[in-house]
Parts: structure tokens; sequence; C-alpha cells
């Protein structure tokens, strides 16, 4: 009964440490960059501040740029990770996972 409650108690903890990694996990690590600003280990949407958008994405997650401010309207356009860039003549916000 002892090494069964141990066992399970390995379990638990294995359990809890696994699931403290993988939600650190969720934001993207690296800065994004929407010129002029720049964020660090960004997770969200981020509105642009001029026009047109330049985005700088030196995270690992692709950032998706939106027509429309708060990341709705028509998806526009992909910058891809590890130091990618571009710039979108209609694009308003920028969603990163």
């Amino acid at each position: 009964m002892r090494r069964a409650a141990i066992l399970l108690a390995s379990v638990a903890v294995a359990g809890a440490v696994a699931m403290a990694q993988s939600t650190s996990a969720l934001a993207a690590q690296g800065t994004l960059t929407l010129v002029p600003q720049s964020y660090q280990n960004p997770s969200g949407c981020y509105n642009a501040t001029i026009s047109p958008l330049i985005v700088i994405n030196n995270t690992d997650q692709t950032a998706t740029v939106h027509s429309s401010p708060d990341c709705s309207g028509d998806v526009v356009g992909e910058v891809a990770a590890g130091g990618a860039s571009g710039t979108f003549e209609f694009g308003a916000s920028v969603s990163i996972p």
C-alpha cells in the first residue's frame, strides 16, 4: 500500500511539473517589433501605431497580420519566426500565440 501511495504521489508531482512548464511555453520567446515598438516574449494581439505596418519577428512563433485593429478583419499576411520581416500596406494589427 505504501509503495502505491509513493508511486501515485510521484506521478502527481510529475504531472504538475509538466503542466507548469507547458504554461510558460504558451508565449512566443523572443522579440516582436511593430515599428516603432518592440514586445518581449509577446502573446496575443498588438495594434499598429503607424502605416504601413512594418513587422520584424525575432520570436519562435509565426506572427499573423490582420487588416483591422484588435486582430479582426482579414488576414493579410504572416511573418515567419526567426528574424523574418514584412511591410503591410493594409495591416492594422498582429497576433502571435
